[in-house]
């Protein structure tokens, strides 16, 4: 019972330019819920098992720098998953999401999956592969953490962005996104940025407030060297996380609501926390 009760946070914490601050205990964490001062019960490393789900967008509209994005990707998992600890699952995202290859501490398998995927194609369903792989690592235990290759856009799910969200907080995932829209953009005209259309917009909204919800960043790499570094900035960011324990005194009442959670650096108002926003009493 306690441990069904059990609220991980990760967090990762910069100073001022943008580098992780690895010192810190857990007497220098403040924590709140629903404005109200908290007590942390743990603190871990990184050391904690991953469990990671890469989705990747395989849909029409993600054509130009396939190639690129399925190499940067297989970098990303030989440099992030440790065999003897963590285990990674591959998604592919278009008209509906397929999970490609299950849970897997073999980096063979997964470079294999992504070798092997067809030819971009179909509308996205991009929303609902989130939730889907969601569900898949709520089946597991260890930190949660689901990257995203896409350019945000959905264009065939049912599932809102309310509904993500809430399954995204239930299952306790951190979401990264890696946006290739500017990637595309830049291999189409040269320039970085562009005129945006509305459906753009609301797909980079979209995925920056996924993770802002969740703890995690959104990067939008123009090039190879951004691309490979997005990815590289990732894997260095789960190496260098603490994973704080919150245990929640009895919550009957409230079962089903969402807590608002707030964390903060004691004294040192210069750091940048990034963390979860908040989570689900179970029912």
């Amino acid at each position: 019972k306690v441990e069904s009760a059990l609220v991980p946070i990760p967090v990762s914490v910069v100073d001022a330019a943008g580098r992780a601050v690895l010192d810190l205990r857990l007497s220098d964490f403040e924590l709140t819920v629903d404005g109200k001062p908290a007590d942390i019960s743990e603190m871990y490393r990184s050391e904690t098992p991953i469990r990671l789900a890469l989705l990747f967008d395989n849909s029409s509209s993600v054509l130009v720098a396939r190639e690129f994005e399925k190499g940067a990707a297989i970098k990303f998992f030989r440099r992030v998953i440790r065999p003897e600890k963590d285990l990674a699952a591959l998604y592919s995202v278009s008209t509906v999401a397929r999970l490609e290859q299950p849970f897997t501490r073999d980096i063979s398998s997964l470079v294999r999956s992504i070798e092997l995927f067809p030819p971009p194609e179909g509308a996205t369903a991009l929303l609902e592969g989130i939730i889907q792989a969601a569900e898949y690592l709520a089946e597991v235990q260890g930190r949660r953490v689901i990257v995203i290759v896409s350019d945000g856009d959905d264009t065939k799910s049912d599932a809102t962005l309310e509904q993500t969200l809430k399954w995204l907080q239930v299952a306790n995932c951190q979401v990264y996104v890696v946006k290739t829209t500017d990637f595309e953009n830049y291999k189409r005209t040269g320039l970085r940025g562009g005129n945006a259309n509305i459906r753009q917009l609301a797909a980079e909204r979209r995925m920056i407030e996924i993770s802002r919800q969740t703890g995690g960043s959104v990067y939008s790499p123009i090039d190879e060297r951004e691309l490979d570094n997005a990815f590289r900035q990732i894997s260095a960011e789960l190496s260098q996380q603490y994973v704080l324990s919150y245990y929640p005194e009895d919550e009957k009442e409230k079962r089903g609501e969402f807590r608002e959670i707030a964390l903060a650096v004691k004294s040192k108002p210069n750091l940048t926390v990034r963390t979860r926003k908040g989570y689900y009493v179970p029912k």
